[in-house]
């Protein structure tokens, strides 16, 4: 199988050539869309963890391996910080990352400088800001993927489930890293079965996956892994072994996020 996709990757090369596609648009095994929560009930701290777990992810062994073993070798990937419904902000636009060297720049620009938190929690703002990333980016490939974090459920801007049906039906994968540590602010909007949520609100797609962390020493782990998951998708990693949790019913109110908004502020409509 793998000898046949190389020999249609030629095939396709010269037709197209050598970048890719028939656009002119570069060739790639993934592009990836990391999408990090940055509401206001994230500490300073914890936005550093953030960007260092990520950083330090990103030029590990494990995932270096994984893009290497890609068919092209070759990622694009983008940092993206959100919050509420028109607050998005893009850290690291897309950029090709093969070696060491790539992954070493941009983990170096993602740590340069910590930026503030911004108010309001809008996973579906963040799912349409990060599918609308992909239109120009300059990059084609077979999978597109949106790797979105957060600390707390949907309490802004539209439901999240049409957002996350609207991006599963342009072919794009949603996968999920739900904080549920305690250590942030506004425990009044802590939600005991986060990861439950994402798994039945957010993500989809084939090969979506929750990871959850419940402790922020877990984070850089669950990064790792998530990330490894995501750019080597061709190799199959056993439910088991990766702790992961699948798609399930959905049997789960995904309002809850609204609701308990409207509890305390009584503002919601």
């Amino acid at each position: 199988m793998r000898a046949l996709l190389a020999t249609n990757l030629i095939l396709l090369a010269c037709v197209f050539g050598p970048t890719g596609s028939a656009q002119g648009d570069l060739e790639v095994d993934v592009e990836l869309v990391i999408a990090v929560d940055v509401s206001r009930s994230m500490t300073p701290r914890e936005l550093e963890i953030q960007r260092r777990g990520y950083a330090e992810a990103l030029v590990s062994d494990e995932v270096l391996e994984a893009i290497a073993h890609g068919f092209l070798g070759q990622v694009a990937i983008t940092y993206v910080e959100w919050a509420g419904s028109q607050s998005q902000r893009v850290v690291i636009d897309w950029t090709l990352v093969r070696d060491r060297a790539d992954a070493e720049a941009f983990a170096s620009k993602l740590t340069a400088v910590f930026d503030e938190t911004l108010r309001r929690t809008s996973i579906s703002g963040a799912l349409d800001y990060a599918a609308a990333r992909f239109d120009g980016s300059g990059f084609a490939s077979l999978r597109q993927v949106i790797d979105v974090s957060g600390d707390g459920p949907n309490n802004q801007g539209r439901p999240v489930e049409p957002a996350r049906d609207e991006v599963l039906a342009k072919g794009i994968v949603i996968n999920g890293l739900p904080l549920m540590t305690r250590e942030g602010m506004g425990s009044q909007w802590h939600l005991d079965d986060l990861d439950e949520y994402y798994r039945h609100c957010v993500i989809g797609g084939p090969t979506a996956f929750v990871i959850p962390v419940l402790e922020w020493s877990q984070f850089p782990q669950a990064v790792r892994r998530k990330l490894v998951l995501e750019l080597a998708q061709q190799r199959q990693v056993p439910a088991a072994r990766a702790n992961l949790i699948r798609v399930g019913s959905p049997e789960y109110d995904c309002l809850i996020g609204e609701k308990i908004w409207d509890d305390i502020q009584g503002d919601w409509n």
